[in-house]
């Protein structure tokens, strides 16, 4: 990696060198990413699918280029398995509503963890309104990781589907997927992956990992925003109705009838985010070139030094301490609110997040008003982590 490719970290903020911690809420885009989308609207930017022009037909190849690579990179069977979508949220939103409608009854039940982000709980909920289903969720251990055994408890003859997080995006856990996935399929029940947290930060292969469904958002790793992916296996996907009904996804409409599109159009209504999955596509592949495995290394260099420095601070409690993690580690300061904490920190050109992170139901369980999260990417370095905790005991010793 060149320092030079990430434009954005070069500024300053506040008169300090930006240090940039927020990589959970999203990532920053190298400069070839944002060359890629420059180029597509400067020299190709036209409609994809049924085009007969020339710029319509590269707009076509590069969108279905992305969708190739994007199942590559995941380990899809093949990219008709790959749907493009809005983000993680508009993908788990858009599956509840097809896979609702489809197979979920009054009665049913679905079930989550307490490690969820609000978009891997809500959709979840207005579903089990709609339907008059149960919601159950997998409770945790006094470490922070799941209570496997009492997630083995919850099923019964009515359990439907398992949607779980590959990743906390508070935590930075790293939830025993295999033994999550191969209890539902023994009780054949599908999972769902909320992959949002770990596409960034470590190898995924959703063969491997045999998981029915697996979503993730572009601007998380990389890439543009307004971009993601719902994968589903196809033997599910081509039992589920579309979601969206309107251009593209449908094979014949007249006024009496209309008929749907073949996989994975059936599921994409409307002019897709063309641009975008190139710009997706330039992401994977700038990650591929550092090395999948060499970038999930460096990144656990940078969070087992970032815990070691912030457990030596007096006073910091550090959440699911000594757990596996990726990504992300939250923290909290004895005494101190985090919303100060964090405002300060931003006055010394430090960005990390605070607050309830989306989640709630966690931060609820933990009896805190919210946590400190500082979460890394492959342009993290140590000196962005010694800068951080220097401009954090400042910050304590201003406050206390």
């Amino acid at each position: 990696m060149n320092e030079n490719d990430f434009p954005i970290l070069l500024q300053q903020v506040h008169g300090r060198r930006l240090v940039y911690l927020d990589n959970a809420a999203t990532t920053q885009k190298p400069q070839q990413v944002l060359d890629a989308i420059q180029e597509a609207y400067t020299t190709w930017n036209a409609n994809v699918h049924r085009g007969v022009h020339h710029l319509s037909q590269l707009a076509t190849q590069h969108h279905e280029q992305a969708r190739q690579a994007v199942a590559d990179f995941i380990g899809a069977k093949s990219a008709g398995e790959i749907i493009f979508t809005k983000g993680t949220t508009d993908s788990i939103n858009m599956l509840a509503f097809s896979f609702g409608e489809q197979f979920i009854h009054e009665g049913d039940e679905i079930i989550v963890s307490y490690l969820e982000h609000h978009s891997n709980i809500v959709p979840w909920q207005m579903l089990c309104n709609r339907k008059k289903a149960v919601l159950k969720v997998i409770p945790l251990r006094a470490d922070l990781s799941l209570e496997i055994e009492q997630y083995k408890c919850l099923f019964t003859d009515k359990t439907r589907l398992v949607s779980v997080a590959h990743v906390s995006n508070v935590l930075g856990i790293i939830n025993p997927l295999q033994d999550i996935i191969s209890f539902a399929h023994e009780h054949h029940v599908p999972v769902c992956v909320d992959g949002a947290q770990s596409v960034p930060h470590i190898p995924v292969n959703v063969c491997a990992l045999d998981c029915d469904f697996f979503v993730f958002s572009a601007h998380k790793i990389y890439g543009p925003t307004g971009l993601g992916v719902l994968y589903g296996k196809q033997e599910w996907l081509e039992q589920l109705p579309p979601a969206q009904g309107g251009g593209e996804m449908i094979n014949h409409v007249s006024f009496s009838a209309t008929t749907y599109n073949a996989l994975p159009y059936k599921f994409e209504a409307g002019t897709p985010n063309f641009i975008g999955s190139y710009g997706l596509q330039v992401a994977l592949h700038y990650v591929e070139q550092l090395g999948r495995e060499q970038v999930a290394d460096y990144e656990l260099q940078m969070m087992t030094y970032l815990e070691q420095q912030l457990a030596q601070i007096q006073g910091i409690t550090i959440y699911a301490a000594g757990q596996p993690k990726a990504g992300a580690i939250s923290f909290n300061v004895a005494n101190l609110h985090p919303f100060d904490v964090g405002t300060l920190l931003d006055q010394q050109g430090v960005a990390i997040r605070t607050g309830h992170h989306c989640a709630e139901p966690l931060i609820d369980y933990l009896q805190v008003p919210g946590t400190i999260r500082a979460s890394v990417a492959l342009y993290t370095t140590k000196e962005d982590i010694d800068t951080l905790i220097t401009a954090l005991k400042k910050s304590i010793s201003m406050l206390s």
